[in-house]
């Protein structure tokens, strides 16, 4: 007996979640189908997506030996009252969130040159 598309799916959807991964095995086996092939191909596709990242973080890793200067940066970067800043260079963090390359670097440039250690994610 042929099954079509829709007949299998309506299959699927009734079998519990055992049932499904008992399934998975099975083909696995049947078919010499193993994880490192999909990873493989779902590597290529990571890797394309983080080449076309478009949204970075700009976390602070460590103020430095020069606190104010950086204390001084992060309020014009952020607005931050001063209490909030220091508290935020003193503890490190995430400065600036879901931002283009281009401002991410440009907050990297001048908390770095502030003194602080920063990082781009």
């Amino acid at each position: 007996m042929a099954l079509n598309k829709d007949q299998v799916i309506e299959l699927l959807e009734q079998a519990t979640i055992l049932e499904l991964a008992d399934l998975i095995d099975t083909l696995k086996e049947k078919w010499g189908v193993t994880a490192a092939v999909a990873v493989s191909g779902g590597g290529a596709a990571a890797a394309e997506v983080k080449e076309e990242q478009t949204e970075f973080d700009v976390v602070l890793v460590d103020a430095g030996a020069n606190k104010i200067n950086v204390i001084k940066e992060v309020r014009a970067i952020t607005g931050l009252g001063l209490k909030e800043a220091k508290d935020l260079t003193e503890k490190g963090g995430a400065i600036k969130e879901a931002v283009s390359k281009e401002e991410a670097e440009k907050v990297k440039a001048a908390l770095e040159a502030a003194g602080a250690k920063v990082e781009v994610k």
